[in-house]
């Protein structure tokens, strides 16, 4: 496929192999962008953003449902390519692509409400007789940046809301899965989307990222990846909006009174899913000690019937990793885990880029597996003596972007909900749930800013102060 660049779709010399994870088949090849490429992109958007601006609300929300449309029309397709590149089984690359569809008509619905208010001025000494009103406009340029475990659902979440603002956009998907990109910026044109409205730039993120982050004439940037590199973001970007989403190692409490049952069926949903590459996924499971066996006895059957292997057959539900180097680390985490302690309860063993669904139990919260993101299938339980000493755990970490406890006891979910550090909070389910219309996003080093539409517009606008006197 081509990319994307100054209202062409282009070439370079250099391209990048697009890999299936799970045969390491060429899916297919796109371009490599240097620095010409990124000049081009710049100068483009920055001519598309004085056109978007001008585009009624009306308009773009029009564009938006369209592309919303045309997606849903083509979701077969999509879903396909999706599971291709990425590795996710077929039936959740399907569930991703209506969720990308939402996206957009829910981007669509905001187009028209980028609301100011009126002061009253008068409120202050001195402001009698003034009038005073705020307007909401838009950024500018916004560079979305997205990873590779939700390639279209995450870049719909950073391209709608940026256009129903009135910006242009420079989308950056991951190297490894850009495909999914290149075909929703098809349909966005074939839309009615002013041609330099978007640029899709394909390419090494050390390269394309820094130049297109640190650019002045960007104005808003959204990334979405790890904390190691948006340190380095942070660092080059300048004077500018940022939001930042970055990972987590997600931990679930179960109290004595939790409902095992739905606890088990929870965990083994939000575990596992995209081969535990979410990055609320859960992750740490801490179980009071009075259920702890109970526990993993019901958990372990749920988690050792999970059907591995080839991402396009429809009974699977748990897939190749992204690359077989990060099959390997997970492997290496879990001996880990196990050699200094922990116990293997199911799963673990590696074939190529699959890993067989794991639960690692005894876990000491020093281990990696507990202490840092995984982002593989396997989850690590810890047992505790109280929910003081769940939360203390659970807070113990860089990252806060959701967490989870199973309870009855309404005085157990208060006090969770005011304690945990976490942007996200669920009570009886695991940390992997998101709507798409929820503000979403994370405390400490799991990033700043929020995503779903309403609260992505807020972020890629800017806010003006008009005082009439």
């Amino acid at each position: 496929m081509k990319m994307y660049v100054d209202g062409k779709w282009i070439e370079t010399k250099q391209n990048i192999e697009v890999l299936n994870p799970y045969n390491q088949e060429i899916v297919d090849t796109v371009p490599s962008a240097g620095p010409f490429e990124v000049e081009r992109a710049l100068a483009s958007a920055e001519r598309g953003a004085r056109v978007m601006a001008e585009l009624p609300a009306h308009r773009r929300a029009e564009i938006l449902r369209q592309t919303a449309s045309l997606l849903l029309e083509r979701s077969e397709e999509f879903a396909r390519l999706l599971a291709l590149e990425v590795g996710k089984p077929i039936r959740e690359a399907r569930m991703e692509v209506d969720r990308a569809a939402f996206v957009m008509n829910l981007s669509a619905e905001e187009a028209g409400r980028l609301f100011g208010e009126t002061m009253a001025m008068d409120s202050a000494v001195g402001g009698e007789g003034k009038f005073g009103l705020t307007l909401r406009v838009p950024c500018g340029v916004v560079v979305a940046i997205a990873p590779f475990n939700f390639p279209l659902s995450l870049i719909s979440h950073k391209i709608g809301p940026a256009l129903a603002a009135g910006n242009a956009v420079i989308a950056k998907p991951a190297s490894d899965t850009p495909l999914t990109a290149l075909k929703l910026t098809e349909l966005l044109l074939a839309s009615g989307l002013p041609p330099e409205g978007i640029q899709t730039l394909t390419g090494q993120g050390s390269t394309v990222g820094e130049l297109l982050v640190s650019d002045r004439r960007v104005r808003k940037v959204s990334f979405t990846g790890s904390p190691a590199v948006a340190r380095r973001l942070t660092q080059v970007a300048g004077i500018k909006k940022l939001s930042l989403e970055l990972g987590s190692n997600s931990p679930v409490v179960i109290m004595a009174d939790a409902d095992l049952d739905l606890a088990v069926r929870a965990l083994t949903a939000t575990g596992y899913a995209n081969a535990g590459q979410v990055c609320i996924s859960t992750q740490r499971v801490l179980v009071e000690k009075s259920i702890y066996n109970e526990f993993l006895e019901r958990f372990r059957p749920s988690v050792g019937v999970l059907i591995t292997g080839d991402q396009m057959d429809e009974t699977t539900q748990v897939g190749p990793l992204i690359r077989e180097s990060d099959a390997r680390r997970v492997e290496d985490w879990i001996k880990d885990a196990v050699n200094n302690g922990g116990r293997l309860i199911t799963g673990g063993s590696r074939d190529g880029s699959v890993v067989k669904p794991a639960i690692v139990a005894d876990v000491q919260p020093r281990f990696r597996i507990s202490c840092d993101e995984l982002f593989g299938p396997a989850v690590a339980v810890t047992p505790v003596d109280s929910l003081d000493e769940a939360i203390a755990l659970a807070n113990n970490t860089s990252y806060g972007l959701s967490a989870a406890i199973f309870t009855r006891d309404i005085s157990n979910i208060r006090r969770f909900a005011r304690e945990i550090q976490s942007g996200n909070i669920h009570i009886n389910w695991g940390t992997q749930w998101r709507v798409d219309m929820m503000p979403y996003g994370g405390l400490k080093d799991s990033g700043i800013g929020k995503e779903g539409p309403r609260y992505a517009v807020e972020e890629m606008t800017e806010l003006k102060m008009v005082v009439m006197h």
